[in-house]
């Protein structure tokens, strides 16, 4: 017998998706991905989150849905077309900044920052800038990447740089790491 489980959805959730659709933006976050976001947002209590690639904020609401009343995050993105709907519904809430910057730029400038969380999105923080991302966690931080199984929207020779990513990150003794094929393909790693 088949259960169906009902998924409760973020505040705002639906007018980011119809948002996004209207948008022609089509690198939107997994829902699955985004549920565990918010699963694993909710272990961090007082915690600094970080999200390097809001998009328009799909990731960025089930990652607030998920952290208690003290705790902030950051939402860093370069694209102001899309970071504007982000700001449109999640605006709001005291606890995030979103910031419209080059993610490298971005990275360089607060390398002394630390946090408990960093989901990374984007280029920087998973294939570029990767050591320095890490600094930026702290011990017992969680590191959290998707798209690690294969996208119809992958660059030529990007399987490439998810193998050798995968492997830097397994290498590491610095981080435990647990591979999941499930949703997009996870990694959520701990900071030792």
């Amino acid at each position: 017998m088949t259960q169906d489980i009902q998924q409760q959805y973020p505040d705002h959730y639906q007018y980011i998706l119809d948002a996004t659709n209207a948008s022609g933006f089509t690198m939107a976050s997994d829902p699955l991905t985004c549920s565990l976001l918010r699963t694993l947002a909710a272990a961090k209590p007082y915690g600094s989150f970080l999200e390097l690639g809001t998009g328009t904020g799909l990731s960025t609401a089930w990652i607030l849905n998920g952290m208690d009343r003290e705790s902030t995050l950051i939402s860093v993105d370069n694209a102001q077309e899309y970071l504007d709907i982000a700001i449109r519904f999640l605006g709001d809430d005291s606890r995030i900044k979103l910031v419209h910057a080059d993610g490298g730029e971005w990275l360089k400038e607060n390398r002394r920052r630390k946090f408990d969380f960093i989901f990374a999105d984007t280029w920087h923080g998973k294939y570029l800038m990767l050591e320095e991302t890490l600094a930026m966690l702290n011990k017992g931080g969680l590191y959290i990447i998707d798209d690690m199984l294969p996208q119809p929207n992958w660059p030529e020779g990007h399987a490439e740089k998810v193998t050798q990513l995968i492997k830097d990150l397994e290498a590491r003794e610095d981080l435990l790491v647990t591979k999941q094929v499930w949703a997009t393909g996870i990694i959520v790693a701990v900071k030792r």
